[in-house]
């Protein structure tokens, strides 16, 4: 285990702060008051009703990455899979890397029946288990470099924005009415383009400015990396922060900033590493500055590590990702969190062994090599981290309640947000109705029975 318990000193040693910020923030962000006016059909108060009120879903989105949706090798395994998705999210982020969803110039792979290709299923399939299940998919991500065509190599810049922009377009003729959130650029850093695009000064306000022109009712993300949302040095002039800045002073339609969050990390080097990362205050730090946008922020792709299946080990993981959950849940412009890799050994994550990495491709044998960032392990059973968040989302955060209406016919209650089931009970008999409260709603509720 190597001590792993030490990871944990910065929240011990800011418990105080920490344990208010985050009792603060839940109670005054995450819930709101509601009042809910019994009415007979003529409109006449209704005194005396027994109400019962039970929470269904949350208004906040807690989601994971579904590119392991009917990918696994046995459909046992896809079963379960499924079942501990729908069970715990109501968001998913979608595949949408464009060298696997068209890897045929002209040819993409939308329909349920496309070719298969690992660990990116078909859009289409991909949103009949969302519609299904009352899920709401994410676009993940519209304007990825790295993850073009490689048929797009020997572009021209200008022939790179006419292919962009048919790509724009075709998706959101698909699309643009099923995914509200669109993240239109991912990862500005890495050091060469598939594209000559990538390398010109204006591709994030180019990018942004024509998803607004094909998704102009859809939220438009910009994400990056761990190191740029986390470990600068928390000031206006930092790269994130900067270029963020920049493309919006362009007239770049930004309307939330995506934060991964990836601790990918030698266990020996767990420590040394996360001194940021594992940092309240810095965690708190980071989000205000970029809250200084006015803009929503998303916590794009967590990965938590266990490094084993030992207990201990697993142990850790529930609870730094409790502790994690509850501070991003307590901010008040944090409105999604979205975990990465939902299984453990499908997915290479980070190792340094190319051997591994090579492998990590396509065979699904060798689950127990691999690093232990997923909620499930390799043999579909859940972690005590994926029970956790379970936990939290439908027992913490989570309202309950039972009223009896006044002389007025009102009865009030004070919830988190999301969507309610209301059974009242008089003397006519029960009914039952669904209300929604939200954070940006006037949560009174008339309802005649």
């Amino acid at each position: 285990m190597n001590d792993r318990i030490k990871i944990l000193d910065l929240f011990e040693e800011q418990k105080d702060f920490v344990d208010e910020r985050v009792a603060y923030g839940i109670e005054n962000y995450r819930k709101g008051n509601a009042v809910i006016i019994v009415t007979d059909e003529n409109g006449k108060p209704v005194p005396s009703a027994t109400i019962k009120i039970k929470q269904k879903s949350h208004e906040f989105r807690f989601g994971a990455n579904i590119f392991m949706l009917d990918e696994l090798e046995t459909e046992e395994k896809n079963e379960k899979y499924k079942k501990y998705f729908a069970d715990t999210f109501n968001m998913a982020t979608l595949p949408f890397y464009w060298d696997t969803l068209e890897p045929k110039r002209g040819k993409p792979r939308y329909s349920k029946d496309s070719e298969r290709v690992y660990r990116r299923p078909a859009i289409d399939r991909c949103i009949e288990f969302c519609e299904r299940h009352g899920i709401e998919p994410r676009e993940h991500a519209l304007a990825y470099d790295h993850f073009f065509p490689k048929w797009m190599s020997g572009f021209s810049v200008q022939e790179c924005k006419a292919e962009l922009e048919h790509h724009f377009a075709e998706i959101a003729e698909r699309y643009a009415d099923k995914i509200p959130t669109i993240e239109v650029t991912n990862e500005m850093e890495w050091a060469h383009g598939v594209t000559k695009f990538y390398d010109e000064p204006d591709f994030v306000e180019w990018c942004f400015k024509t998803a607004e022109k094909y998704f102009p009712g859809n939220k438009l993300v910009i994400n990056d990396h761990t190191g740029v949302a986390w470990e600068d040095r928390c000031r206006a002039t930092d790269k994130y922060y900067a270029y963020i800045e920049a493309n919006m002073l362009k007239g770049a339609r930004i309307d939330a900033v995506g934060m991964q969050y990836h601790l990918f990390n030698k266990a020996e080097l767990e420590y040394q590493r996360t001194r940021l990362t594992l940092n309240p205050k810095s965690l708190y730090g980071h989000m205000d500055l970029y809250s200084n946008f006015g803009k929503p922020l998303q916590i794009t792709e967590v990965t938590i590590p266990a490094y084993s299946w030992e207990s201990e080990d697993e142990e850790i993981q529930a609870e730094i990702l409790e502790k994690l959950y509850s501070i991003w849940f307590s901010h008040p412009d944090v409105e999604q969190i979205v975990y990465w890799n939902l299984v453990d050994g499908y997915a290479h994550c980070w190792d340094p062994d190319p051997e591994k990495i090579k492998a990590s491709q396509g065979d699904m044998t060798i689950g127990e090599n691999y690093y232990h960032g997923g909620l499930i392990r390799f043999d579909m059973t859940p972690k005590p981290a994926y029970y956790r968040l379970k936990e939290l989302i439908e027992k913490r955060w989570h309202t309950e309640a039972e009223l009896v209406t006044d002389e007025n016919g009102i009865a009030d209650f004070r919830g988190f947000f999301g969507d309610y089931e209301i059974e009242i009970k008089t003397d006519s008999g029960p009914e039952t109705k669904i209300v929604k409260l939200s954070k940006n709603g006037e949560n009174n509720f008339t309802i005649a029975i």
